[in-house]
């Protein structure tokens, strides 16, 4: 969009970056706050725990093939780690405390005492499904669900094109003709000669003039905001028609896909949707009614939070 003013309101409701509580990314001034947590994922092996990877490491290349082979990766609910774990799922858990790590831990990848590997939710994005789930709860609770904004985080997975000596992103190509191959690992591993060439526009997922119009700015964050039907996000194949569509991805063979919004609210203000992209959860900020939906819908794991909530990695006082 040429003009952001449509997201003035939402910036002057936010609180200094550096705040603590989740007001810096999320404006204060509803009724009801609802966090819906990302899930996580859980790794499991039939008949034996997951090995360290240290024990898989250590094993011989044909035996790392065929476990690899047998694992079972699933989506995996906070209520479910935290049972694992034997913590405490309430609405200000952090992950990293849910999960038990130590001081010094990875806390992206842990082992449960009963064998099985819990990987982190994904931060600042959520599954396609899931909005939509959300999605149907979001229209039924504005009188614009025909007319609202999407924002998504310029810095995302080759959103924006831009000047420079190299794409995007890059889609490797691997060739059984070593002549091809030596010419593409040169084409990515000669930074040297890269940094002298002539700097020349880079495709992204958006065309070049929304690539270089303006940004709908927040304290540490810009956005390309786009204008629309809220309620195109209710449709299972919301991802199909939206201006962003990974359409290069398609071309090198993937699936259908399209960044989910980082921010999201209808012209009415009646709600607001923030997917902030360092954080494990989103915040859904209207009327009771609305939030009271959300955390009693069976597809999403979501609590009622309060007001000038602590979502930090720290905030977790009761898993310590």
């Amino acid at each position: 969009m040429s003009d952001t003013s449509a997201g003035d309101w939402l910036r002057e409701r936010l609180d200094e970056p550096w705040n603590a509580t989740m007001h810096a990314v999320v404006p204060h001034g509803f009724p009801a706050y609802a966090r819906i947590l990302h899930p996580g994922i859980v790794r499991s092996l039939p008949d034996r725990p997951v090995p360290t990877y240290d024990e898989y490491d250590a094993m011989p290349e044909a035996e790392r093939q065929a476990l690899f082979d047998r694992f079972i990766d699933e989506p995996a609910t906070w209520a479910e780690t935290a049972s694992a774990f034997g913590t405490t799922l309430h609405p200000l858990a952090q992950w990293q405390r849910i999960v038990r790590t130590p001081m010094d831990g990875d806390w992206r990848t842990r082992i449960s005492p009963d064998g099985r590997e819990f990987s982190a939710p994904t931060e600042g994005e959520l599954a396609p499904e899931m909005l939509t789930s959300i999605a149907s709860h979001l229209i039924a609770h504005t009188t614009t669900p025909d007319a609202g904004f999407a924002a998504l985080w310029e810095g995302r997975g080759g959103l924006v094109g831009h000047m420079g000596h190299g794409p995007s992103r890059a889609f490797y190509t691997f060739s059984d003709d070593p002549n091809h191959q030596a010419m593409l690992d040169r084409s990515v591993k000669n930074p040297f000669n890269n940094a002298f060439r002539k700097r020349t526009w880079q495709e992204g997922i958006l065309s070049r003039e929304i690539s270089e119009g303006p940004r709908f700015r927040l304290p540490d964050r810009d956005h390309v905001l786009f204008r629309g039907a809220i309620g195109a996000f209710a449709n299972q194949d919301w991802v199909l028609d939206v201006p962003w569509r990974d359409r290069p991805g398609e071309e090198h063979g993937f699936a259908p896909s399209a960044q989910t919004p980082s921010i999201l609210w209808p012209d009415d203000h009646a709600w607001v949707m923030v997917s902030e992209i360092d954080h494990d959860s989103t915040i859904v900020a209207g009327s009771t009614e609305l939030v009271a939906a959300i955390c009693a819908d069976e597809r999403l794991e979501a609590f009622l939070i309060p007001e000038n909530a602590d979502l930090t990695w720290d905030a977790d006082e009761v898993n310590r």
